[in-house]
């Protein structure tokens, strides 16, 4: 299987981030380019190019763009997935941070784990989601699909 070997987040349309979601998305972009599985599959009506690929990321009308290309920088493939699907996990998930990041400075550790286990769940939840929605554009594994979620919940933030 090959990999992201680099990505970029088209947020000029965007307001600017928080420091936290900055923050969200720095670490996820470097676990992202630390350790992912994605790969193009192969097509019989037109040719793939093998990996690693890069990715840019961006919100268009209203749209989630992957736009991948090669290392060397030949276009590999480019989709665009509705918001739609991921519109309420996305604010579930934005929800149930904030309270994580109150509950880190007021609450007892197993109050904080029930927190973040809520938040663990609802992030399976998303990558399930965002899985589902590349099934026959790109192969990835769960990790990946989690990693990919987050920066999708960034940019989400800002649209």
């Amino acid at each position: 299987m090959s990999r992201i070997s680099r990505i970029e987040i088209d947020d000029r349309n965007l307001p600017p981030p928080t420091p936290e979601i900055e923050q969200e998305r720095r670490v996820a972009m470097y676990d992202l380019i630390e350790g992912n599985s994605f790969d193009l599959p192969k097509r019989a009506d037109r040719d793939v190019p093998a990996g690693p690929y890069q990715l840019e990321l961006a919100i268009r009308d209203k749209r989630l763009v992957f736009d991948l290309s090669t290392d060397g920088g030949d276009k590999a493939a480019e989709f665009h997935l509705s918001l739609s699907p991921f519109r309420q996990v996305v604010k579930d998930y934005w929800q149930v941070c904030e309270s994580y990041f109150d509950a880190v400075k007021n609450m007892p550790p197993s109050q904080i784990e029930t927190i973040d286990m809520a938040r663990r769940g609802i992030h399976d939840e998303g990558a399930r989601i965002l899985a589902d929605r590349l099934e026959d554009k790109a192969e990835i594994d769960h990790p990946t699909a989690r990693r990919l979620f987050t920066l999708i919940c960034v940019l989400h933030f800002g649209a």
